[in-house]
This record gives structure tokens, C-alpha cells and sequence, in this order.
């Protein structure tokens, strides 16, 4: 341009002014270069009818353009208007790349400052979720006598949050109904988006009622408030009500009702919102095509979820995490898996989508496969990734790894939330690191039923039955209420620690004092309890008089009791009932086996052994993990497949001799003459 290239050579231009220009001709902000010439060129040879202060203004792309402007108007001796403070305060305020400072050191120099501008002002806070500052400026409005008027209160409302005393949004109600604002439909907006984000839904409610309700955009709101308080049933009558008055619905209304037909499971529903959309009636969009995909989903129709997926032209992260999450949920993990591969980007969500999934279905050596591809694919874990993994690490017993992500929490600073506290007290306990979990435990900031349930039951299952059982009484001494599973900790610490009585006495008082009806697990634990102290015939009554028919477990328990004190004509009742349920269970017949051989009852034990050899019942191959260098190995009785198996088998034929020159003589007795 003429203007550009003749910069140089304008005797007119100090070198601020030169600066300014040259710096945005050269961004490409022609238009703002231009206007920064023709306004110091006009103001600079006092011609009559320059370009406007405010047109400038308008050209502002930043905030640096704005400032550098209002710096050249204060060269230039202008006198600015309360017009042009409006303009630059409104840029401030409104504007992604505003400055509320700026503004507010602007706002205080305007000596009797119009309502729009006190409005302008708390829009600005509000915008930047400063509803506070929102508010004090608006208590400062009042003091200095401007009354609001129908902007005023939508603008202060929007900002609030749960930061903000629930009195506060009451006293502003109260100042509405004062200024006469009750009735207008712009305020009543307001107050029904208010009174849902506090969660006060039945005020939110009759502030709704108030209203004519033509405009389905307050409908919307008060669905999606029902919604916020998971109070679907409520979201489905009111849209109901809403399509008998014929309030027609957009995108928005069959989003939140399609999010609460997800939630009830209600595919009815769920079709009949869709039918919106296949009749042309509302037009799709991502956003809802997501929900359809979710809804289908959660009421188990993946197939339907599949067709809305494969018809979108459109998919983002969302779209493909929550095909994912459906499939993990219906219990196709390598379906999943096969759209996870497909993904054309993955964020922190989607993997944990698939670790989950593999949580789901004890595929643990998997999810750690999947974190070592999710590091390497540089995707930085957050707390919900870490406690899936410290779970897969928990059940492996892959303590390495798991420290290695306590340190990973420390130093990236990823919240060190309850869940990701009590996934590792879960990890330590579950890898005998009792003293660590202690101290995680002591640690935390605060603890809810899980953190104390984790530890008893930990405890319990490391041998430290009376420590657990005194980790209870001071759950109770806390007032935090036990569940289901924390009595089957406390049962099972009664069991460890010989404590008979004790544990007969928490077990009637489940139900008298915490409402817990005793399940099969409870029962388990208690018969569990009586058989390895010996009252094999108290156990057996107790199995009989349940008052929910025993399964395997149970009978199983009662069988392994009687191989411990030897009991045969008992482990036979038992492996009788265990075989009527489930006749192919090889381990009844290893025990029965065993039983016999250890009471040297040989003719029964040859009998038993004939029939496991008609019927082909092979034992299942013993397995064990070891981690090594934070990698799970998995051993398998009789497997040679390992690549160093040659050299663990020469360890442990040497650790056999070192037993041996230390005087251990195992007993073979079971394995020579049982299956097992």
C-alpha cells in the first residue's frame, strides 16, 4: 500500500506513532494500520471532520491494539467523552482478550457513571467467573443511588455459582421482586438458572411456573436444572408437559431429555425423542447425535448406538469414547477395542474408557499393556487413569509399577483426590506393604467409608486381625456408617485373628445396628469363621438355616474346613452338595482326594480316584505373577514356554537343595496319593 511504503519518509509520524503502525501493517491488520494513519494524520493537520475515536475503537482486535490507541488519544490532547470510556470498557468486558483492571481503573474515573455502564461492569466479572466482584460492584451501584434495570440482574446472576452464599441469590430475588423485575421473562431466566445451580430445583420450579412459558428456552432450563439434581422422572413429565402445550423443542430440550431417558433407561422414550430427528422436525447436530449414541447405549441397544454412530459424518473425541464406553459396558471389550484402534485422536478419557473395560473383566495384565502404549503415545495419565491403573496393579500385585505412579502424582501434580488415595491404600494392602498404606491412610486430608473400608479389609487379609477390628471401632468412633463390605472385612479379621464370639456377635449385629441385611458373602465369611475353629457341625447349621440358598463358595468353604481338622464324613456332605451344583468342578475332587489321603481312607480314596479317571477331570494347571523391572510375568504350572525357563528351572533345583541342607522335609503325602 501507498501508505506503507511511504512510512519511512512521513516527516508527520513521531516514531511512537510509526511504530504502531508499521507493527500491525506488517501482522497483516491492514484496516487498524490505515485507521491509525488517518487518525493522527487528521487530528495532526487540524482538519475538520476526522475518522472517529470510536470507529477506531471498533477496529481492535486485542488488547494491545486498544491500549496502544488510547495511549494516542491521550497524546493527542483529546478530551475523552464518557461515550469513548463506554466503548473502551465494553471492549474490556466483553472481549475474550479483555482486561477487567483496565477497565475498572477506566469505570472509577467517570464521575456519575450511567446504569449501561455499572451493567457493562458486572457482565465483565461475570464473564470471567468472578461473580463476587459481580456482586460488590452491584451493592456499590446501589449505594451511590443508580437503580438497575432489566440488564441488570440477568448480567449478576449468569456469574453466580456455588462459591456464592445461597442468601446472596435469595437477597437478589428479593431485590427483583423490589425493582419491579419479577415478571420479566429476561430475569425470570435468570432466576431459574440461579436457583438450579444452587440445587434448589422446587424454587427454581416456581419461579418457572410464574412465567408464561412460551419460550422453550426456559423449559430447557428447567429440564436440564432436574437433570443437575439427577431427578430424571421429574425432566420426562415436564417435557411431557411441555409437548402437550406444544412448546416445540430444539436440539437442546432432546439433548437433556435424552440425557435423563439414559440415566432412567428408558429406550421407549429414548425412540420417541429420536423420532425428532429422523422426521426432519429438529435438525441434527453433533452434540445430539452423541446423546443418541449414549442413550442407545445405556439401555443396551448397541446395535441402534452403532447405526447413529456409523451415520454421523461428523465424530469427535466424544463421539468414538462413547461407542467405546458402550461397548465396554455391554461386555464387548474387543469391540471396543477395535474402535479405540480406529480412533483418528485420543484424549485421557478415551484410554481410560479401555483401561476401564479391561477392569471389568479381570483382563489386568491388559491394562497395564495399554498404559505402557498409552505413555508411549506421550498421553499424560489424570486421576481417573491413575486409579484404574493402581487397581490393575492392586490385583497383580505389581508393586513396582505402583510406586512408580505414586512418585508420577507427586511430581506431575495430578490430584491426589479420595479415589486416588484409597486405589492406593487398595495397592499397598493388596502388595503386604501394610506399613505404606498405614501411612497413606494417616495422610489423608479426609476419608470416606471406602478409605476406611479398604483399609479393615486390607488388614484383614494380611493377618492383622486385631488391628483391623480396632480400625473399625474407630470408623464407628468417627460417625462414618460401614456397608456391606466393610462387615465382610471385619467378619474376615474375626477369622484371622481367632476370634470367635467376636465375630458371631458383629455378625447378629449387621442388622441391628447399621440395617445391613447378612447376603451369601456375609454368611460365607461367618461359616468361614466357625469351620477353621472347629465348629464344623455350627457351621454346617448355619449353611442349612440361611435364608438364601448356599452356592459353591459356601459349600466350598465348608469343604476346605473339613480337610483342615480332617472331618471326612462332613468334606463328603459338602463335596456333595458342591457337585450337584456343579458337577465338572475338578477342585471338589482334588479335595475329596486330599481329605482321604491325609486320613488314610485308601479304599474311598482309590474309588474317587477311579471315577475321576472314567469321567476325564483333569486338575487345572496351578498359576502365579511375579513383576520384575515393572513388567508381569505369569508362570503356569508345567509351562516351559518362557523364553528363561531353562535357567528358573536350574533356580529352583538349586533352591531345592539349599531346603534340603537346611533340613526341610515337605509333605508329599497329598500329592502323591491325591489328583492334586
Amino acid at each position: 500500500m501507498l501508505i506503507i511504503s511511504q512510512l519511512h519518509t512521513h516527516r508527520l509520524f513521531p516514531p511512537l506513532i510509526l511504530s504502531v503502525i508499521r507493527s500491525h501493517a506488517f501482522r497483516k491488520n491492514v484496516t487498524f494500520a490505515v485507521s491509525v494513519y488517518s487518525f493522527h494524520h487528521f487530528h495532526n493537520s487540524r482538519q475538520t471532520n476526522p475518522p472517529s475515536l470510536g470507529y477506531l475503537l471498533q477496529e481492535c482486535r486485542t488488547l494491545d491494539q486498544l491500549k496502544r490507541i488510547h495511549g494516542l488519544a491521550i497524546q493527542k490532547g483529546l478530551d475523552l467523552h464518557a461515550s469513548v470510556y463506554s466503548k473502551i470498557i465494553g471492549f474490556c468486558c466483553t472481549n475474550d482478550f479483555g482486561d477487567m483492571n483496565y477497565a475498572r481503573d477506566l469505570f472509577v474515573k467517570i464521575l456519575e457513571p450511567s446504569v449501561y455502564l455499572w451493567n457493562i461492569m458486572i457482565k465483565g466479572y461475570s464473564r470471567i467467573n468472578c461473580p463476587e466482584d459481580a456482586a460488590s460492584l452491584y451493592v456499590e451501584m446501589l449505594r451511590k443511588d443508580v437503580k438497575p434495570d432489566t440488564y441488570t440482574f440477568p448480567f449478576l446472576l449468569k456469574g453466580f455459582d456455588e462459591g456464592i452464599p445461597f442468601e446472596c441469590g435469595k437477597g437478589i430475588h428479593a431485590h427483583i421482586c423490589k425493582f419491579g423485575f419479577d415478571l420479566n421473562e429476561y430475569v425470570q431466566h435468570s432466576l431459574i438458572h440461579m436457583y438450579c445451580v444452587y440445587g434448589q430445583v422446587d424454587m427454581a420450579r416456581r419461579a418457572f411456573d410464574m412465567n408464561a412459558k412460551t419460550d422453550v428456552a426456559m423449559w430447557n432450563l428447567m429440564v436440564s436444572g432436574y437433570n443437575r439434581r439427577k431427578q430424571f422422572e421429574k425432566s420426562m413429565k415436564l417435557f411431557n408437559v411441555m409437548e402437550e402445550k406444544e412448546i416445540f423443542p430444539n436440539s437442546v430440550s432432546l439433548v437433556s431429555v435424552l440425557s435423563a431417558c439414559s440415566e432412567l433407561k428408558d429406550l421407549d422414550a429414548g425412540k420417541r425423542i429420536h423420532q425428532y430427528v429422523k422426521d426432519g422436525k429438529v435438525k441434527s447436530n453433533l452434540i445430539l447425535n452423541n446423546a443418541l449414541i449414549n442413550m442407545y447405549a445405556n439401555c443396551g441397544e448397541m446395535e441402534a448406538s452403532l447405526g447413529v454412530f456409523s451415520s454421523m459424518q461428523d465424530r469427535d473425541v466424544i463421539s468414538w469414547t462413547t461407542i467405546i464406553k458402550g461397548c465396554v459396558n455391554s461386555g464387548q471389550v474387543d469391540q471396543a477395542r477395535r474402535y479405540f484402534d480406529q480412533m483418528p485422536h485420543r484424549d485421557s478419557v478415551s484410554w481410560t474408557a479401555l483401561l476401564d473395560g479391561y477392569l471389568k473383566v479381570n483382563r489386568f495384565k491388559d491394562v497395564l499393556l495399554l498404559f505402557r502404549e498409552m505413555q508411549t503415545a506421550n498421553v499424560r495419565p489424570d486421576a481417573f487413569t491413575t486409579v484404574s491403573i493402581l487397581t490393575a496393579c492392586a490385583h497383580l500385585g505389581a508393586l513396582e509399577l505402583g510406586e512408580w505412579l505414586r512418585v508420577y502424582i507427586d511430581k506431575y501434580n495430578i490430584k491426589d483426590d479420595i479415589c486416588v488415595g484409597n486405589a492406593l491404600i487398595d495397592m499397598y494392602l493388596k502388595c503386604g506393604e501394610v506399613d505404606k498404606a498405614l501411612r497413606k491412610f494417616a495422610n489423608m486430608p479426609r476419608r470416606d467409608k471406602f478409605t476406611w473400608t479398604a483399609v479393615i479389609v486390607g488388614l484383614a487379609a494380611n493377618g492383622h486381625g486385631k488391628k483391623a477390628l480396632n480400625m473399625f471401632s474407630e470408623m464407628l468412633d468417627a460417625q462414618e456408617t460401614p456397608d456391606e463390605v466393610t462387615y465382610v472385612g471385619v467378619l474376615s479379621a474375626c477369622t484371622h485373628a481367632g476370634m470367635v464370639n467376636e465375630g458371631r456377635n458383629y455378625f447378629a449385629s449387621m442388622a441391628t445396628h447399621h440395617e445391613i441385611e447378612p447376603n451369601i458373602v456375609h454368611y460365607g465369611c461367618l461359616v468361614d469363621l466357625l469351620g477353621r475353629s472347629g465348629n464344623l457341625k455350627e457351621a454346617y447349621n448355619v449353611i442349612k438355616n440361611m435364608p438364601m440358598k448356599p452356592n459353591t463358595i459356601v459349600w466350598g468353604t465348608l469343604l476346605g474346613a473339613c480337610r483342615l481338622h480332617k472331618d471326612v464324613e462332613m468334606a463328603e456332605t459338602a463335596a456333595a452338595q458342591l457337585l450337584l451344583l456343579e458337577p465338572e468342578n475338578e477342585a471338589v475332587y482334588v479335595h475329596l482326594c486330599n481329605i482321604y489321603a491325609t486320613c488314610k481312607k485308601w479304599e474311598s480314596l482309590q474309588a474317587l480316584r477311579k471315577i475321576v479317571m472314567e469321567r476325564g477331570i483333569k486338575k487345572t494347571p496351578g498359576c502365579s505373577l511375579m513383576e520384575v523391572n515393572g513388567v508381569v510375568h505369569e508362570f503356569v504350572a508345567g509351562d516351559h514356554t518362557h523364553p528363561q525357563s531353562e535357567e528358573m528351572f536350574l533356580q529352583l533345583e538349586e533352591m531345592n537343595e539349599i531346603l534340603k541342607l537346611a533340613g526341610y522335609v515337605p509333605d508329599n503325602l497329598e500329592l502323591m496319593l491325591g489328583i492334586g
